[in-house]
């Protein structure tokens, strides 16, 4: 079983991979990819929060 650092450092990184995938579509006014990437945002966000990491200096969309 994983360690919480390693459950943390996992979802960190998938955090912002969704972010540059979002940050993409945006700029390509891919709006359907946006949404669909927006829900996986908020779920990895709600992760986050629920461990305790301070998401102040990573979250770049800020929704």
């Amino acid at each position: 079983m994983p360690s919480n650092g390693e459950i943390i450092k996992d979802v960190v990184d998938q955090f912002q991979k969704v972010q540059a995938h979002m940050k993409n579509a945006k700029r390509e006014h891919a709006t359907e990819t946006y949404e669909g990437l927006k829900k996986d945002y908020m779920s990895l966000k709600a992760v986050l929060n629920s461990l305790g990491v301070n998401l102040t200096d990573i979250d770049e969309i800020k929704e």
